[in-house]
């Protein structure tokens, strides 16, 4: 018996110990699961985690050339990240959670599904609201991070349908998570999330009971110390989402295109004449763009254009009011407009506008029309943006926030009329694009050339409304770094100012393009440099005039201590040296002005031109005497020895011998009038004074102190005849035999 009872006992000990060792296992694998290893009893790996007692398939983890299409459709939430970031890892277990607790909950049941659930099903949490959790790898596939704007890991970015939406700016609890999500779960399917929210696990957490009631909504009747703090804690949710919604509708507001309102305009697809009844009924008061030609019906000018507008008008049937004003029938009216020379062409929109002053051509007023049309501030995002700078040398972007106002939008919406023709103007909250270009105050307004930012100062709120102030500093830059040189805009290009002027061909492309590149990198160098320069002579100025005030201090000398302080620190970049700005110019088509200005055969190669309108002086040579070639390195060279006063190098005259002398004579009445005049004064002295000594005329000499007013000679008044008019019958002696020798 004893053998068979030992039998016995340790048989039931050893299925006691197998039994005890399931639950144990059962354990550790969900517990591997979770954490995504693979246990070292089994040859697989565990492709899912256990949450709620329901398989939960792994988060998305997006490849690079595959993040395009899997986002394409529905809502994403994407999870940029670094295996190697500190802050990434210690955040992986809240968005493994917050995936999880999601992903298993049932939309319409509102409560757990079992396992046999169809979780790719129209009423699985994906198929109900498209919503989805995913992630991306930064450094196996850092160009897709790139391409999204993300600088920091971990980023989180909401993109809908393929594009990206906003980045998420919450806290990174999982409360905070979790609020991120019902709110956005909501405005796709309205009424569908529970009234008091839902109850959200811990991190790391297996499960969790849905039918609990979270902390904010329990019912704190019975406690007053806790139903005060739930009350608190109720009414700060209550203000942030009151702001929240705030900001979201200013967001709205400043995202908001313009409205094409109204009637179909030119319908007929012709010229309208206008009087000035119908011209202040249709234009003045309307805000309906037109484009209107001010004429006379006996200008030559406009007899030649007349047949270009009436196609014009015919081009723009359905898009554009075309409208004319015969100024011999209304005078009054195109004295009202300005009008001062024919034809005259204005661009009309909610009562005010700007003038055409481009070419007279059927493409040229096509092109300024179509500019026209689309001129309004669009919302851009960061890759909207990326995809305008491809095509736009000049942007302005406008930088606003949830506290930018309808007076700031619409003072913004003023200026388009003005830069129609010149640059674009976009409008943006986006935070990459903040982060880009260093904006911490709202709303800021800048220039973006060729890539390289320009600020607008604005030391007050007044500042950014004032239309004048920001219109003159538009116009200081809205001109690309290196534009194209022409008819239109040489005066702005070249007038006081020297001129890096590349003569290129762009027949052949790629020789061109290396020359513009070569041209614009020459121009963002110079500016860099005058930028050093121009702070480094503003410190010392500052530095003398702290030194004047220490010291005065140290006197105890009250006057000298007000002298210094009220000395101003008036330079600015503009003033501080003569600007310099760059442009290049189609050799081909202006050859015979090049070879007329500058003596330039352009058979010989694209050459780099200096020029100083000021002075009708230009460069074309270096200081070993070859012609300056598009190369950075013979432009800044150049440039640098010419700008230095006086300059080092030989200049040429663009203009004759003769037209120089007047010139120069003009210029020094220009600039220095006083010593001029005192030049001239002394020179007629001089030629007077000769005059006298060496008896000019001869016997018919002016007598030069009567010509002062001075008593002459004998009496004899202002001129002295020497005794021979006794021949001169005129003067009242008589001529002998009418003749006299």
């Amino acid at each position: 018996m004893r053998p068979f009872l030992l039998a016995w006992a340790m048989t039931s000990l050893a299925l006691a110990s197998a039994n005890d060792f399931e639950p144990a296992k059962a354990e550790l694998l969900a517990e591997e699961a979770v954490k995504g290893d693979t246990p070292a009893n089994t040859k697989e790996a565990v492709d899912y985690t256990i949450f709620n007692d329901i398989k939960v398939p792994p988060m998305k983890d997006i490849k690079g050339e595959e993040f395009a299409e899997t986002i394409k459709d529905g809502y994403w939430w994407v999870k940029h990240y670094s295996p190697y970031c500190g802050h990434c890892n210690a955040i992986k277990p809240h968005w493994q959670t917050l995936y999880e607790f999601y992903y298993t909950e049932s939309p319409l049941a509102g409560k757990t599904q079992q396992a046999t659930m169809d979780f790719e099903g129209p009423n699985s949490f994906h198929g109900y609201y498209n919503f989805h959790f995913a992630e991306v790898n930064c450094i196996a596939y850092g160009d897709v991070c790139q391409k999204n704007g993300v600088q920091a890991w971990p980023t989180f970015l909401l993109f809908k349908d393929g594009k990206m939406v906003e980045k998420y700016k919450g806290g990174r609890a999982m409360e905070e998570f979790s609020g991120y999500v019902e709110e956005k779960l909501e405005s796709i399917r309205p009424g569908s999330r529970p009234v008091k929210g839902v109850k959200v696990p811990k991190a790391g957490a297996k499960s969790v009971d849905r039918g609990a009631t979270p902390l904010y909504a329990e019912d704190k009747s019975k406690n007053l110390d806790k139903g005060k703090q739930a009350g608190e804690k109720q009414n700060e949710k209550a203000v942030q989402t009151t702001t929240s919604e705030l900001a979201s509708e200013t967001a709205k507001a400043g995202r908001k295109e313009r409205t094409k309102a109204g009637s179909t305009p030119n319908i007929q697809g012709g010229s309208v004449p206008l009087t000035a009844e119908s011209f202040q009924k249709l234009v003045t008061t309307s805000q309906e763009p037109w484009f209107i030609k001010f004429y006379a019906p006996w200008c030559g000018h406009c007899q030649h254009l007349a047949p270009t507008w009436s196609q014009l008008a015919r081009e723009m049937q359905g898009r554009l009011n075309i409208g004319e004003v015969n100024c011999d029938a209304e005078p009054r009216l195109c004295k009202d407009a300005r009008v001062s020379a024919y034809p005259t062409l204005y661009y009309f929109r909610g009562g005010e506008r700007v003038e055409y002053e481009g070419l007279r051509g059927l493409g040229d007023l096509l092109s300024f029309t179509q500019t026209a049309l689309d001129s309004d501030v669009k919302y851009v995002d960061a890759a909207a943006f990326r995809e305008l700078e491809e095509t736009e040398e000049v942007i302005f972007v406008y930088f606003f926030d949830h506290a930018t106002t309808s007076e700031d939008f619409a003072a913004l919406d003023r200026l388009t009329l003005s830069l129609i023709g010149h640059a674009r103007i976009v409008k943006t909250d986006s935070e990459i694009l903040a982060a880009r270009f260093k904006i911490h105050t709202w709303p800021k307004l800048l220039v973006s050339r060729s890539g390289r930012p320009s600020y607008y100062t604005a030391l007050a709120p007044k500042d950014m409304r004032d239309f004048r102030r920001v219109l003159s500093w538009m116009q200081s830059v809205w001109l690309p770094l290196v534009p194209e040189l022409t008819a239109t805009n040489a005066h702005e290009i070249m007038d006081h100012k020297f001129t890096v002027l590349g003569v290129l061909n762009r027949e052949n492309p790629d020789e061109f393009k290396e020359s513009r590149r070569e041209l614009q990198n020459a121009a963002i160098e110079w500016m860099d440099k005058m930028t050093q320069l121009f702070q480094l002579e503003r410190q010392e100025m500052r530095d003398s005039k702290q030194l004047r005030i220490e010291e005065a201090q140290d006197r105890n000398d009250q006057r000298a201590l007000r002298q210094a302080k009220s000395v101003a620190i008036s330079i600015t970049e503009d003033t501080f040296r003569k600007q310099v700005r760059f442009a290049w110019i189609d050799g081909i088509f202006w050859e015979r002005w090049l070879r007329s200005t500058f003596g330039v055969d352009f058979t010989h190669g694209e050459r780099v031109i200096i020029n100083d309108e000021e002075s009708r002086r230009y460069w074309d040579v270096t200081e070993t005497g070859n012609y300056i070639t598009p190369s950075r390195v013979s432009i800044l060279e150049t440039l640098s020895k010419i700008t230095s006063d006086p300059p080092k190098l030989q200049s040429k005259s663009s203009i004759g011998f003769i037209e120089n002398i007047f010139f120069q004579i003009k210029n020094s009445w220009i600039y220095h009038p006083y010593e001029s005049s005192a030049g001239m004064l002394a020179f007629l002295a001089i030629v007077l004074y000769v005059a006298r000594v060496t008896g000019v005329f001869k016997g018919r000499r002016i007598n030069v102190p009567n010509a002062w007013g001075l008593t002459g000679e004998k009496g004899k008044g202002y001129f002295h005849l020497n005794g021979n008019e006794k021949g001169l019958g005129l003067l009242g002696g008589s001529a002998p035999d009418g003749k006299a020798d």
